[in-house]
C-alpha cells in the first residue's frame, strides 16, 4: 500500500466546483475503533454540497475532505476492531471519504450487498436507511396506505418509492420536470405529478395521503399539510428547497396529523442495533430485486467536484457516483 493518496479537499467555503481541489495527501492510519478502506466508489450526496458551502450541521476545520458514503475493501484495522475481516467488501458512511482511502468508525461499516455492484452499493446505505427509518420506524407505513413522496426522482426519493411499493403502499410521486416522471414511475410510483399548485388538488381528488415523505421542505411541506389525511404522518427529512418551513400546530390539531422529524445519523449514534437490523432487512430486499439504487451516472474520480456541483444545481436524476481509481 502506498504512503500517499489522492483526495479531494475543500479549501474554502463556497460552490463545490470552485473550492474543491484534488490533492496528494498521506494515507490515513486507522485509529482505535476505526477501519481503513480502499475505496472503490463514492456516492455524491447533498450534504457534500452543504459541506462545501459551510452550511452543513457539522463543519470540519479547513481544509477537509468531503464525501460521506462509500463502497470499498477493508485493508487495515485499528486497535479494538476484530469483527470485520480484511479484504471484506463493505459499505460505510463518515465525513471525509472522497479519497482513495478512508479511515472510518467500525460501527459505520456494513457488508456490501452481493446483489449490488460497487456503484450501486456506494449509494445504498444513507438513502435507503433514511427511507426505511422514515417510513417504518417513524411513520409505521401500512399495507394499503397512500404514500406521497416529494423529489421522487432523487436519490432518497427513489429509495422511498421503492420501499413504499415493497410495503404494499400506493405511491404517489411529486417531481420537478417531465424528464423525471419515468424515473419515479420505474421506482414504484403508481402516479407521478409535477411540482406546482396542481399537485395539491390532484392528491386531494384522489383521496389524500396517509404518509408524506418530504426531503424538500418549504412549499412542499405546506402542500403536504393540505393533503394529509386524518391521523396522517408527515416525515420531515430535509430542506433541499433551501427553505425551512414553519410547522402550524393549529393545523396539526384540527386535522389530527403528526409531523415527524427524521435525522438518520442520530440512530447511528444512539441505536446502532436498529441500523444493523435495517441494513439486514434492506439487503434481503436488494437480494430479492425489490430495491436497487438508481445510479444515473458514474463519473471518473478527477471529475468529482463537477459532480458535486451538478447535484447542487438540482437538475440531477437518481444518483451520481464517483468511481475511485478512474
Amino acid at each position: 500500500m502506498a504512503d500517499t493518496m489522492r483526495a479531494w479537499r475543500v479549501t474554502a467555503y463556497g460552490e463545490p466546483a470552485e473550492v474543491m481541489s484534488l490533492d496528494e495527501v498521506p494515507v490515513p492510519e486507522p485509529g482505535p475503533g476505526e477501519v481503513l478502506i480502499r475505496n472503490r466508489a463514492v456516492a455524491v450526496n447533498f450534504p457534500d454540497v452543504l459541506l462545501a458551502r459551510g452550511t452543513y450541521q457539522e463543519r470540519p476545520p479547513l481544509p477537509f475532505t468531503p464525501g460521506i458514503e462509500l463502497c470499498g475493501e477493508v485493508v487495515a484495522l485499528g486497535a479494538g476492531v476484530d469483527r470485520i475481516p480484511l479484504g471484506r467488501r463493505v459499505v460505510a458512511t463518515a465525513i471525509g471519504v472522497m479519497a482513495e482511502y478512508a479511515a472510518v468508525p467500525a460501527a459505520s461499516v456494513h457488508d456490501a450487498p452481493d446483489a449490488l455492484d460497487d456503484a450501486a452499493a456506494s449509494a445504498f446505505l444513507i438513502a435507503y436507511q433514511t427511507a426505511w427509518f422514515g417510513l417504518h420506524q417513524r411513520a409505521a407505513l401500512q399495507d394499503g396506505e397512500t404514500l406521497l413522496v416529494h423529489a421522487a426522482a432523487g436519490g432518497v426519493g427513489t429509495a422511498a418509492c421503492q420501499l413504499g411499493a415493497a410495503a404494499g403502499a400506493t405511491v404517489v410521486g411529486v417531481v420537478g420536470s417531465e424528464a423525471k416522471v419515468p424515473v419515479a414511475e420505474a421506482a414504484g410510483a403508481a402516479r407521478v405529478l409535477l411540482r406546482g399548485d396542481e399537485w395539491i388538488g390532484a392528491v386531494k381528488a384522489a383521496g389524500g395521503a396517509d404518509v408524506v415523505f418530504d426531503p424538500v421542505g418549504g412549499d412542499a411541506f405546506e402542500g403536504a399539510a393540505k393533503v394529509i389525511n386524518f391521523e396522517g404522518r408527515i416525515i420531515v427529512v430535509g430542506f433541499a428547497s433551501g427553505e425551512i418551513q414553519r410547522v402550524r400546530a393549529d393545523l396539526a390539531l384540527v386535522k389530527n396529523y403528526s409531523v415527524l422529524g427524521l435525522h438518520w445519523a442520530l440512530y447511528q449514534r444512539k441505536r446502532p442495533d436498529l441500523v444493523a437490523e435495517a441494513h439486514a432487512a434492506l439487503t434481503r430486499l436488494a437480494d430479492a430485486g425489490a430495491v436497487r439504487p438508481v445510479v444515473a451516472e458514474t463519473v471518473p474520480f478527477a471529475d468529482a467536484s463537477q459532480a458535486v456541483q451538478r447535484l447542487a444545481g438540482g437538475g440531477t436524476v437518481g444518483r451520481l457516483v464517483v468511481a475511485v481509481g478512474e
